[in-house]
């Protein structure tokens, strides 16, 4: 799948110059020429140099960071594009081998040079399967993803930001064709998205181009947000009506041909489309799988050790659940239990906007609680702000049931948690707090925001990542908020375990689908029998992991391990340890593998603990 931002492979690239607004440094630059005086600063200002040299490849990963070159570019989303990406990574990794000792390095700097490294291996290995990867999938759609970040990301602080506002609204047309060939191409080699895709994928575009200006609707999202940008202009008035003018013929013609082409494009691969099964079905869609696998956990571990890990983690995470269940009384089956939660006005929203407002507000409530106790567990939080927003309804069909978006560097825009609010009958008000502490705080804004913010790291390190990292943190986040305190009604403390169940359950369907060949029906059942995952939230995941290979083993992959990292160092440390010291250490390294974390926490327990120092 597609990317607003350059490929997840290449997550590095994500945030160069951030502050800066002049043109970056042109690549192929010797490393002999930059002045720098010990290896350490040397590798340094390489780093720096090599991501400002992949950054240019992207305006929009640009314009996300606040960097106004390119502004009225939209990136390039062709196969060329991303076979010039890899060969700048690998130019630049031949370049760093060349130009430096690594023996001559510090042990932070080895371990920058080894992660950089790492990338490209990874980049080398993702364009072997590029074709693999669905462009349209249950959760992701880059016809929906442009106006995203036209809205969120597109500052209008001048009348030549708005006119390049327009000309991204025009550059619509190109992308969308660029997209609709590739999505051709991949189709004649026999990469088709499964059949499920195609409907909600049709939906969510076609609602891109509904509203004004497009018909006699209320106004469309993108329209909407360029007219109240151009209104907060210091302008005047004549040249604010040019600029809408200008912004509504772009809007009616060339992006909407643009959607057009792309709904068109959808409508003749449909038919193709006759398979709901696991990747397994594509040709050499085993070894896609494993190489799926192998980079979404950062670990050796096979399908098969996965799948088993994950049913031993159901049956734990069950036990669990019987406790409470007979804390509170309830005498019925397990299953029983899961049917009254679901089906008791108790635990549910009103389907309502005034009951869409009552969950974000004790969403709110609940980040704010972990806020409030956040400086008992962690030295540092991070500057960033967080705000909670409910998916646009425009998008809500393709969006996850959760999820995060970094902030920017510069502080022109917050970190945020989106939850989407499709069907308030699907939600459950037990399982509000930990899904706030995974997306919010101490989860994911914890860890991408402060890596952000961390002085002295590359910046490939601190806007990169690894799944496992960052989602075996975010479920780590939820066994912590209860350490914190929280979840002190015991059905919120039954609706933590039934996300960590619903993770565990991941680890058993993904595997099943694409590993032992399990259907979609098959997947749906096992997550009905021995989940508390809501049927619309059932049926979203299973298609998710479908379209989505291998992602979904990250979470509890990373959890275990942070978890299995917790106990050794306090069994070593004894009354040493500090939990504060722990976090730190996690999370003062940016996003890294789960051997490399291991490692780091090795040498701070063998170190004696105490808070770590950069």
């Amino acid at each position: 799948m597609r990317r607003i931002l350059i490929s997840s492979a290449s997550v590095l690239l994500l945030a160069a110059c951030a502050g800066t607004s002049g043109p970056v440094a042109p690549s192929g630059i010797p490393v002999a020429a930059i002045p720098a005086q010990s290896e350490d600063a040397r590798l340094d200002a390489f780093f720096d140099q090599a991501f400002r040299e992949q950054i240019a490849l992207s305006p929009q990963s640009m314009t996300a960071l606040g960097i106004k070159t390119d502004y009225d570019r939209l990136n390039d989303y062709t196969s060329a594009a991303d076979a010039r990406q890899l060969a700048l990574s690998e130019a630049q990794l031949a370049r760093m081998k060349a130009g430096f000792r690594f023996d001559a390095l510090s042990p932070q700097s080895q371990l920058s040079w080894k992660l950089f490294e790492e990338s490209v291996e990874r980049q080398v290995s993702g364009a072997r399967w590029r074709d693999h990867d669905y462009i349209f999938a249950a959760n992701g759609n880059p016809a929906t993803s442009l106006p995203v970040f036209l809205i969120n990301s597109h500052r209008i602080d001048s009348p030549d930001d708005a006119r390049a506002y327009i000309a991204r609204l025009v550059e619509v047309e190109r992308v969308l064709g660029e997209i609709s060939a590739d999505v051709e191409h991949r189709a004649a080699e026999g990469f088709v998205s499964p059949a499920f895709v195609f409907p909600i994928t049709l939906t969510d575009t076609r609602n891109v181009i509904s509203g004004a200006p497009f018909d006699s609707g209320s106004d469309n999202p993108v329209w909407a947000d360029f007219q109240k940008k151009v209104a907060a202009l210091d302008t005047s008035d004549t040249e604010k009506a040019t600029l809408l003018a200008a912004g509504r013929d772009a809007l009616t013609g060339p992006f909407k041909r643009g959607y057009d082409g792309i709904l068109a494009t959808i409508e003749r691969v449909q038919p193709l489309a006759t398979s709901n099964d696991g990747v397994w079905r594509l040709p050499d869609g085993d070894a896609y799988y494993a190489e799926r696998v192998r980079q979404s956990t950062t670990t050796d571990l096979t399908p098969d050790q996965i799948h088993q890990i994950g049913l031993s983690e159901v049956a734990r995470i069950q036990a669990e659940m019987e406790t409470i269940k007979g804390r509170v009384g309830f005498t019925g089956s397990l299953q029983d239990f899961f049917a009254h939660i679901k089906s008791d006005p108790r635990f549910q929203y009103p389907n309502t906007a005034e009951g869409r407002e009552a969950y974000l507000v004790d969403a709110r409530a609940a980040v704010a609680d972990a806020m409030r106790v956040a400086p008992q567990w962690f030295h540092t939080l991070p500057r960033a702000a967080l705000e909670v927003r409910a998916v646009e309804a425009w998008r809500q069909e393709t969006a996850s049931v959760a999820f995060y978006n970094r902030p920017a560097p510069d502080g022109s825009r917050p970190g945020i948690y989106y939850v989407n609010l499709a069907d308030m009958t699907q939600v459950l008000k037990p399982q509000v707090e930990a899904i706030s502490y995974h997306e919010g705080a101490p989860g994911h804004h914890f860890q991408i925001a402060y890596a952000q913010e961390i002085e002295g790291l590359p910046r490939f390190r601190r806007f990169g990542g690894y799944g496992a990292f960052s989602e075996g943190w975010g479920l780590y986040s939820e066994l912590l908020g209860k350490e914190m305190g929280f979840y002190q009604d015991p059905y919120a403390d039954f609706g933590r375990l039934s996300l960590e169940i619903w993770r565990a359950a991941r680890l058993v369907t993904d595997t099943g689908l694409h590993s032992k060949r399990w259907s979609r029906e098959q997947a749906i059942a096992y997550f009905q029998q021995n989940t508390l995952v809501s049927e619309r939230d059932i049926v979203k995941e299973v298609e998710r992991y479908i379209t989505n290979p291998g992602q979904a083993t990250s979470y509890k992959i990373g959890q275990l391990k942070i978890l299995e990292l917790r106990a050794r160092a306090r069994q070593a440390l004894g009354d040493r340890f500090d939990i504060r010291d722990f976090h730190a250490v996690v999370l003062g390294g940016g996003g890294v593998p789960l051997d490399v974390l291991e490692t780091q926490v090795d040498a701070w327990i063998a170190a004696g603990g105490g808070r770590p120092v950069r």
